[in-house]
């Protein structure tokens, strides 16, 4: 009895000692958890704090460790980080009023305007822009996209402090396009900055997909906030690059230039279609003048049908012809030895027009004298590719003389103005007419004749002026992209773009 007692006592002090073994394993066990807890959260606020400082420790602490950004340059032997090529100015936030689709129109140079407007239109309406269509169905049926001629990547990014970019539309709402639950237009010409606000803005946020269907001329020259008229311009000579195809046979067109001293860039505009729109026959034959009459009427869009030449002339609203561009060159004193680079297309009679001007100035060369067929033949049947070298070679002319005032003229002439006030003759064709038809009848001499042309253009070189302003006569008064003063008034733009 005396044992069993003694066992039973045992066994219950044994139960007694048996919670107190099981409360301290427990109490390892959280000591361990809140360690491995507290090791965590400090090894995670040091990663944090490495990587806001990533400018100072990362090439030490964090080079092995890749990331999207970084993986495009890991694994080039020798490869050199552009840091300031590489960076991307900061993504604009703003609320989305929805998408902008516009269809441009006209040539290269029109529609160039056409998309700095749409995209300060598109910032100031907070929506997002989608890369613009280019026109196919002009006269000149040019197949090219806008990635054919720009540079489609830099103008998404480039612009990415001030509006969304988007190729396409996305899946969404492209489905309702598809589904014609979007709106359509051509917005008014010439509209100021409120048209858009009070007229397109409740449009987009009522249908969430709006189309411009027709965007040259659609914003006003003047009367537009400061802010809006330089993005127009940071647009223009910012974010619209031609692709590097186009910048290399550019650039190469222009060095061969250069190799043979100054060059003068002559925007001859003396095409067929030029003089079948305008109606400007003068120096052609009858069989020409025919021909000519009856292409305008084969197009539609071209409204004007009956145009007296001979008035329209007088009234300096035609295109100076080879043989009058000649004698104001030969008055202006351009040394004959000049290289005289025509920047336009075919030119309408050929080598019975050009033969006063290659006369007065042999060295007369275009794209494709200088360059090999095989150079040019991607952009055979591209107007406005061909457009383009054009507008690279003029831009870096010594000398730029338009014959017309049409948009690849005032375009230029504006970007020249904005690279420094570079020399452009602004022909007085009024004048010029005028005054060539009287020496031609002997009713004025050469030096009286050279005289007055150099008098007439002394203050026309493409300097520092004020646009001229007409209320409610937009078309009349000067084009914005021809004289972008806003953006001239600061130095600092062109260095900063």
């Amino acid at each position: 009895m005396g044992l069993k007692a003694a066992a039973a006592a045992g066994l219950k002090a044994n139960s007694l000692r048996l919670p107190s073994v099981a409360a301290v394993a427990r109490s390892r066990m959280m000591r361990l958890w809140v360690l491995r807890a507290t090791t965590t959260v400090l090894l995670w606020t040091c990663l944090v704090q490495l990587t806001a400082v990533g400018e100072t420790w990362g090439p030490r602490v964090l080079r092995g460790w890749p990331s999207c950004r970084m993986a495009q340059h890991l694994a080039v032997p020798g490869h050199v980080v552009d840091r300031e090529a590489a960076a991307l100015p900061p993504k604009r936030i703003y609320r989305n009023n929805g998408y902008l689709m516009v269809s441009c129109n006209g040539g290269l140079n029109q529609m160039r305007a056409a998309i700095c407007d749409m995209v300060a239109i598109a910032r100031y309406l907070n929506v997002t822009l989608i890369v613009p269509e280019l026109d196919k169905t002009s006269f000149w049926n040019d197949p090219s996209e806008f990635q054919d001629i720009f540079d489609i990547e830099h103008f998404i990014t480039s612009l990415r402090s001030e509006v969304r970019v988007l190729r396409e539309l996305p899946p969404r709402m492209k489905r309702r396009v598809e589904l014609g639950m979007f709106h359509s237009m051509p917005p008014i010409s010439w509209s100021d900055i409120s048209y858009y606000h009070n007229q397109i803005l409740p449009l987009v946020r009522k249908h969430k997909v709006i189309h411009l269907n027709r965007t040259d001329a659609r914003l006003a020259n003047n009367g537009l906030p400061l802010d809006i008229q330089k993005l127009r311009c940071r647009v223009n000579y910012g974010s619209l690059k031609f692709t590097p195809q186009i910048e290399e046979l550019g650039r190469r067109v222009i060095r061969m230039l250069r190799k043979n001293g100054p060059f003068l860039v002559l925007h001859l505009r003396y095409e067929m279609d030029m003089l079948a729109f305008s109606g400007c026959t003068e120096g052609c034959t009858h069989e020409e003048a025919d021909e000519l009459t009856r292409m305008r009427y084969a197009y539609p869009w071209w409204k004007e049908k009956v145009i007296d030449s001979y008035v329209k002339r007088k009234d300096g609203l035609c295109p100076l012809t080879p043989e009058e561009i000649a004698l104001v060159l030969r008055a202006l004193d351009i040394d004959r030895n000049m290289q005289i680079y025509i920047a336009a297309g075919e030119i309408y009679g050929g080598k019975r027009r050009m033969a006063s001007l290659t006369s007065a100035y042999p060295n007369v060369v275009r794209k494709e004298t200088l360059l090999e067929p095989s150079d040019l033949r991607f952009f055979q049947n591209h107007s406005s590719q061909m457009a383009a070298l054009d507008y690279m070679v003029s831009l870096e002319s010594d000398i730029f003389v338009p014959t017309y005032d049409g948009n690849m003229a005032k375009v230029v002439e504006g970007h020249r103005r904005f690279m420094g006030f570079k020399k452009t003759i602004l022909l007085d064709r009024k004048l010029i007419v005028d005054l060539v038809d009287h020496y031609k009848s002997g009713s004025l001499p050469w030096d009286e004749f050279s005289k007055l042309i150099k008098s007439v253009h002394s203050n026309r070189l493409g300097s520092a002026s004020r646009r001229t302003v007409i209320p409610d006569k937009p078309k009349e008064e000067d084009y914005f992209y021809a004289n972008p003063q806003e953006c001239l008034r600061d130095p600092d733009l062109l260095r900063a773009w």
